[in-house]
């Protein structure tokens, strides 16, 4: 009997916004793949759940992908678990997706937490049409990727560290324009959620006067036509 490839979007902070789906996906699921053990650890024992889990992660997945597609051949039900949202989504998770289509084999995605739905949702910007651009590379081709988004017209979505989110907001202001409207988030679903809204500029301002911790959610109106 063949099983299939389960992805369980996992919550971004509040452990409450796990679903009754996923609960039950982790329950029955024959091993679960983790980006972090330790995390998803924590999410497990919250959940009184008792779970075999291993390893799934940027720096493993090329070594173990075949392994997986493996043992879902042999019927069983992975499940594919992130640190904290969807996986795939600026996480791992789409090659050994690719994988398990190219081998004919059955994928499932629940629907569930993501850090940019919200995000733009609060932002009051244009969400009609919009592009998800992740985390912006942080030195070769940054440079190329900004160029290119110049003069998008569509809302803009970007993560970013607290390492790099005031350096970021400058770039933007340099590229974009010091009045473009922006919205930043800051630990989304948790204790101490924040969000900025005004210009790249009076974001940039307030945030270097505020709390650069967590991580953030930047979100950019797009070119006026």
């Amino acid at each position: 009997m063949e099983g299939k490839l389960i992805l369980v979007p996992t919550p971004i902070g509040n452990l409450g916004d796990i679903t009754l789906r996923a609960i039950e996906c982790l329950r029955d699921a024959d091993f679960i793949y983790a980006e972090d053990t330790r995390k998803t650890g924590i999410l497990l024992k919250h959940l009184n759940l008792d779970k075999r889990t291993s390893s799934y992660h940027n720096f493993n997945e090329h070594q173990i992908v075949q392994n997986i597609v493996k043992q879902i051949s042999e019927g069983r039900n992975i499940v594919l678990v992130s640190d904290a949202g969807t996986p795939a989504i600026s996480d791992p998770g789409f090659l050994l997706v690719r994988e398990c289509l190219a081998q004919k084999l059955s994928v499932e995605c629940l629907p569930g937490a993501t850090a940019f739905v919200p995000a733009l949702v609060k932002s009051g910007l244009p969400n009609d049409r919009f592009v998800f651009e992740g985390f912006l590379p942080v030195k070769k081709g940054r440079h190329t990727r900004l160029q290119n988004l110049k003069e998008e017209k569509r809302t803009m979505i970007f993560y970013e560290s607290p390492h790099r989110i005031l350096k970021t907001l400058l770039e933007f202001a340099e590229l974009f324009g010091a009045d473009r409207p922006c919205s930043v988030s800051r630990e989304l679903t948790k204790i101490y959620e924040q969000t900025y809204n005004g210009t790249l500029t009076e974001v940039h301002l307030e945030l270097k006067n505020g709390i650069v911790k967590g991580e953030f959610v930047l979100v950019v109106k797009g070119m006026e036509d």
